[in-house]
């Protein structure tokens, strides 16, 4: 049996998070309230730049798993971040006990955070992979699409690696959908929904569920920038 990344390790990794981004940086959160209080959600988040992850974990109003990419994992950041509950993904194959592990904590009714453009780009979601399709068709957990804006407008200057410190981040919570239309309302007060695992995994419905994410990927992006003036 596949071990499901503990809960209280990402609890205690979004705490570290909440010091860390509100200490170094000056976070605006918008929209945290859409985000269902309980039950399976997916964060879909842009990703152009490497604070991007542990700033949605730090301002989120839950725990976040995310799948990393397994090369992040190295030296001491290996046990750390897997005991604060991220999963690690070999992005170039079929990673099947990464895909068990993040249906696992869906099913346990948790959050799980993905980067559908698969790796660290322009942060516009103009490439979706379809790995964000299948967890949520599987899973049937809806959808909550979150922009982070400000992460990548210029280096620092000790440190070019981060965003200047004390410089603004935003980060846009969207309206929760879900990826098959007509599936049912995913409500923003997260009534207890739990994964299911009926949801249609033929080939047809990936494309159709990822053309129809991208759209409100893509819509919801653009509806960030114009709120924020980004």
């Amino acid at each position: 049996m596949t071990d499901v990344p503990s809960m209280r390790g990402a609890e205690v990794g979004r705490r570290i998070g909440v010091g860390l981004m509100y200490g170094l940086f000056k976070p605006r959160v918008l929209g945290s309230w859409r985000v269902p209080a309980s039950g399976p959600v997916i964060f879909a988040v842009n990703h152009s730049h490497n604070i991007d992850g542990p700033m949605v974990m730090g301002v989120a109003p839950r725990p976040t798993h995310f799948l990393i990419k397994k090369e992040a994992f190295v030296g001491p950041l290996d046990p750390f971040l897997t005991g604060i509950g991220q999963l690690k993904v070999d992005r170039h194959s079929t990673d099947r006990t990464a895909i068990a592990r993040a249906l696992g904590v869906l099913e346990q009714g948790g959050v799980l955070g993905i980067f559908p453009e698969g790796t660290r780009g322009e942060g516009d979601f103009a490439s979706i992979r379809a790995g964000l399709a299948y967890f949520a068709v599987r899973s049937g957990a809806p959808i909550v699409p979150v922009a982070v804006l400000g992460s990548s407008d210029r280096p620092g200057r000790l440190t070019k690696a981060l965003p200047p410190l004390r410089s603004r981040v935003d980060v846009v919570f969207g309206d929760p959908f879900d990826a098959v239309e007509g599936a049912g309302s995913s409500g923003t007060g997260g009534g207890g929904r739990r994964a299911g695992g009926s949801g249609r995994r033929t080939r047809k419905a990936l494309d159709e569920a990822t053309a129809r994410i991208q759209k409100q990927l893509t819509a919801h992006l653009e509806n960030a920038r114009r709120l924020t003036g980004r």
